[in-house]
């Protein structure tokens, strides 16, 4: 007996969008982290995108291991600034240890590194 299955057509979904991410943006290097009056000479690897969501650049990274960094978490520190050579100081979140021992650091809006041009084409009239 042989019994026969209805088979549907399957709707065809369109791939969604996925934004292309850069790896020639970011930054790496030394860095000077804030943690109240002192200034801890870090090294960084940081990046970030655009969130469409909330219209807010998000920038994120990991602080190379460090004894002082380390102790301001430690001790409840978790907004510090972010400074790069001359430029703005960003205000950023320590989070938690990697498991190479280096700290995470997130943070909203400018970023502490120079942002690469974006060229947008408009489609439309």
């Amino acid at each position: 007996m042989r019994i026969h299955r209805r088979t549907r057509a399957r709707r065809h979904r369109p791939d969604p969008w996925v934004p292309e991410h850069d790896d020639e943006g970011g930054y790496r290097g030394p860095a000077h982290l804030s943690v109240g009056d002192e200034t801890i000479d870090v090294e960084v690897v940081l990046a970030g995108h655009l969130e469409p969501l909330d219209g807010k650049y998000h920038w994120y990274g990991r602080i190379a291991q460090h004894d002082a960094v380390d102790a301001a978490k430690k001790a409840g520190t978790t907004t510090v600034g972010l400074m790069i050579a001359a430029g703005a100081s960003a205000e950023g979140r320590l989070a938690e240890h990697d498991a190479w021992g280096n700290m995470r650091i997130t943070g909203q809006g400018r970023p502490p590194f120079q942002l690469q041009p974006v060229e947008v084409d408009l489609i439309g009239p």
